[in-house]
């Protein structure tokens, strides 16, 4: 079992939950996770378009996360697992980066939303633990 790519399972579905709340929440949950207002708006006058939106976004991280189970062996295996879950953990990896550009922006006086280097971090720790999990020898 590797222990690194179930925490990296975890990360994406919990990520996938998330998405899931969020839709269910509505505008306040785009506005707060900077979806834009442009889609908080659409929420409010009922349009299908935010929640679909999210919901393939949420969709997209179960696909994940079942990619991380697969190659730690605790799914059957999926066609390019091993490339697949090297792009994952760089996709997340990459979106956490972003964390940089935050810091300093925040150092040098400009706004930046509290809660956006919280989120940076978190795709930060989930990428590393993917690329972690696939560098100690995937599902081995």
């Amino acid at each position: 079992m590797n222990a690194l790519l179930v925490v990296g399972a975890v990360g994406s579905l919990a990520v996938s939950v998330l998405h899931l709340w969020i839709a269910w929440r509505g505008a306040p949950a785009y506005r707060f996770f900077g979806a834009g207002e442009e889609m908080a708006r659409a929420a409010e006058k009922g349009s299908p378009v935010p929640a679909l939106v999210t919901l393939g976004i949420a969709g997209v991280f179960a696909v994940f996360g079942w990619y991380a189970l697969a190659v730690a062996g605790f799914v059957p295996a999926l066609p390019f697992q091993s490339a697949v879950l090297w792009g994952i953990g760089g996709v997340f990896t990459l979106r956490g980066l972003v964390v940089l550009v935050e810091f300093f922006l925040i150092r040098i006086g400009r706004r930046v939303p509290p809660q956006n280097p919280w989120f940076s971090l978190t795709s930060l720790s989930i990428g590393l633990v993917h690329l972690l999990g696939m560098a100690r020898g995937g599902g081995a």
